[in-house]
């Protein structure tokens, strides 16, 4: 599997970037659409973007390098800002964006809850499609398996996951499907409910769920002594859904 897409004036422009930037694209497409939902000027969306994305991947970078240091980084300290080859923890884009967008909107005097939701769609999506920047990094796979069990999946899939003479559980598979699945109840709800906070909610409570079992399968987790710390976050975030949920269903005035 090779991570390089093309060579350009002799540089590598690897798998991973070209997905993640098409994941970027199709997601403010998609924004811009879900805040005519929620009568949200996109202009100011793209703003908070603009501001919000270095910062979000800053803070998937250190939450992963923080984590790992030990393990690799406090002897490799120039690969701290080598991150080509992959090495960004998602709740650490996540805790920041939402961080920030919260500073934003509190100056700004737009609403918080709003904004969430007309962009949990959106993330939702381009976390499905960014997965498969792992696929062609060969990383965030799962444990050994079968060739019985990996013949179930598509060609590529099994090649792609035959690493060092071993066959892997696409994990990356398994999230990117399940997030696929989050998109579509974000997309409905978005349009069904009208109460602030509840898709942006909804986006907290899925993706933990799903996260917390499909984390159980891979074999690169980040720890906290024996407890994986994806799967921490995500009781977290499933705790945090429910009681927002909760509070906004029984109609608790917003103050976010």
């Amino acid at each position: 599997m090779d991570p390089v897409a093309i060579r350009l004036f002799g540089i590598d422009i690897m798998w991973y970037g070209v997905i993640i930037s098409t994941g970027i694209i199709i997601a403010l497409l998609l924004t811009e659409y879900t805040c005519k939902l929620r009568d949200i000027k996109y202009d100011d969306v793209l703003t908070i973007f603009l501001i919000t994305f270095p910062l979000a991947v800053i803070g998937a970078r250190l939450y992963y390098v923080i984590f790992e240091f030990n393990n690799y980084y406090k002897d490799n300290l120039g690969d701290i800002f080598n991150i080509r080859q992959g090495g960004l923890a998602i709740h650490g884009a996540i805790i920041t964006t939402v961080l920030v967008v919260y500073l934003y909107a509190k100056k700004k005097g737009m609403n918080f809850l709003a904004l969430l939701d007309v962009a949990a769609p959106s993330l939702i999506i381009a976390q499905s499609l960014g997965r498969w920047g792992n696929f062609f990094n060969q990383e965030a796979h799962g444990g050994p398996v079968s060739k019985e069990f990996i013949s179930m999946f598509p060609e590529f899939i099994q090649k792609g996951m035959f690493i060092d003479g071993t066959y892997y559980h696409p994990t990356f598979l398994y999230e990117s499907i399940w997030n696929l699945a989050v998109f579509l109840v974000l997309f409905y709800l978005i349009h069904k409910v009208r109460k602030r906070g509840v898709v942006a909610l909804s986006y907290l409570g899925l993706y933990s769920l799903g996260r917390f079992f499909i984390e159980g399968l891979r074999t690169d987790s980040l720890m906290i002594g024996p407890i994986r710390t994806a799967q921490l976050i995500s009781i977290l975030g499933i705790v945090i859904c429910i009681a927002g949920l909760f509070m906004i269903y029984k109609g608790r005035k917003e103050s976010l």
